[in-house]
């Protein structure tokens, strides 16, 4: 059994990215309530993800991975879940559809309340001249307001965010198993965004042998249970300590130690220092877990992080997800896999391509074009193509909304329009036209890799 770091051990690792609070018994008071409270997912779940996950780095599966920059405790309305869980599930059926392999459906929901930041300052114009106050780092740390009293780092807000992440799992589990997830109804979604759509022609064809598969399945009886209701995981950025190993428990079957508070958590690129507290943490636990990789990591980094992560190369327990730019993709990423897989390494690839293609607008909001969002990914599958390796995934940062945020897309949203709808408090997001726009384009890919895997494979046994 894998014992539990403390958190006075693991704050001597000098963790990064971890807020000040100015009352350490209230923190104690919040991260004792949260040692008591009920687990948000349990053990079982946890491994039925990792067998999915294994499933993805074997070729057999694809990942999608989705939902908000940061969640935010006004956003927790049914509308707003049901808003985002539907978009994702709009791209889960065209991507299930293209790619003839399950999709794997992964939330960034139910916990993504914390943000690392690249500044523990910002500073504001104001009458009397600058003012800085503390940097906004998520509403699990202090508020969004220019403030100084909202910008004090508040541990009530851990378990604020247990709540909010509670009331969002019970939302996300009644609309998979009540009815909502249907299909047949999924898919009248997506002839509707089709029809409606100016650019929608471009991806009727596929809409079309969607539908004649269903009248199909239809007309034969068949009926299967999974039409009506799917598997859905949470997961989140692994950021604030006392938070993440408050809520890591020992299950009570195999005597191993989960986080109980996603399904899946992972690393980010600012907290994945080989030796540091964040890694150390998740070393110990037995969820399936992700680590992001910019271009700054080098083929033996890649390694290490496996080796320290996943020592028994388990299938299915560690993912990398790729966050290089649509310029930098192509030159970075082969030496990474071709290292990992020349070591027999278990690891599903998954392509973030929203963070490497951050940049502010000319209005001053931070905003990222859509083509490179596309650029990126079809970067990602055009490696793995030539390497004759499985491109797993994507993570994607989305909303089921109508914002304007990321400029392009069919909707062709210029840096004029961000301010029309910008509601992101922290990164900007793919609007739900923009998701299932990626979707398709994503799926003809998919169908681009499965037709050359099928050639090949024809190739071998000739």
């Amino acid at each position: 059994m894998s014992a539990i770091p403390t958190l006075e051990q693991l704050h001597a690792l000098g963790p990064l990215q971890q807020p000040t609070y100015p009352d350490s018994g209230a923190v104690d008071a919040a991260v004792a309530r949260l040692r008591t409270a009920p687990p948000l997912v349990f053990a079982g779940e946890c491994d039925d993800l990792t067998a999915k996950i294994a499933a993805v780095s074997r070729g057999e599966a694809f990942l999608l991975q989705g939902g908000d920059c940061a969640e935010t405790f006004a956003g927790v309305t049914a509308d707003n879940v049901r808003n985002k869980l539907r978009v994702l599930l709009q791209m889960a059926v065209v991507l299930t559809y293209a790619a003839s392999v399950p999709v794997v459906k992964l939330g960034r929901l139910a916990g993504q309340y914390a943000k690392p930041r690249s500044s523990d300052f910002e500073t504001r114009p104001s009458p009397d001249g600058p003012v800085t106050l503390p940097a906004y780092r998520g509403d699990a740390v202090n508020g969004y307001d220019f403030t100084p009293e909202s910008r004090v780092p508040d541990p009530q807000r851990l378990v604020d965010v247990y709540n909010s992440s509670a009331a969002t799992l019970n939302l996300v589990r009644a609309f998979v198993t009540g009815g909502y997830a249907d299909l047949r109804q999924v898919h009248t979604w997506n002839t509707d965004f089709v029809q409606s759509s100016p650019f929608g022609q471009r991806y009727e064809a596929m809409a079309d042998e969607i539908e004649r598969a269903l009248t199909f399945m239809k007309a034969i009886g068949a009926d299967p249970d999974e039409f009506h209701r799917v598997d859905f995981h949470s997961s989140h950025e692994a950021l604030l300590l006392e938070y993440e190993q408050a809520l890591t428990r020992i299950d009570s079957r195999t005597d191993e130690p989960y986080n109980v508070s996603a399904h899946f958590v992972w690393i980010g690129e600012r907290t994945r220092q080989l030796d540091g507290a964040h890694i150390e943490l998740l070393s110990k636990i037995k969820n399936p877990i992700g680590i992001k990789l910019g271009p700054s990591t080098t083929p033996d980094d890649a390694l290490a992080y496996s080796a320290r992560l996943n020592p028994d190369n388990i299938p299915g327990r560690l993912t990398f997800i790729t966050r290089f730019g649509a310029g930098k993709i192509r030159d970075g990423l082969p030496a990474l896999v071709e290292k990992v897989t020349a070591e027999g390494l278990n690891v599903a690839w998954v392509c973030d391509p929203m963070h490497g293609n951050t940049f502010e607008a000319s209005s001053g909001y931070k905003t990222r074009r859509f083509d490179d969002v596309i650029e990126e990914v079809q970067g990602f599958f055009d490696v793995h193509r030539s390497l004759g390796t499985w491109p797993g995934g994507v993570h994607v940062e989305l909303t089921g909304d109508d914002v304007t945020e990321c400029v392009g897309g069919g909707e062709e949203i210029d840096e004029a329009q961000l301010a029309n709808r910008y509601e992101s408090v922290c990164d900007p997001r793919l609007n739900r036209v923009q998701s299932l726009e990626l979707s398709f384009l994503v799926a003809e890919m998919l169908r681009a890799a499965g037709r050359e895997g099928r050639a090949s494979g024809v190739r071998e046994q000739g």
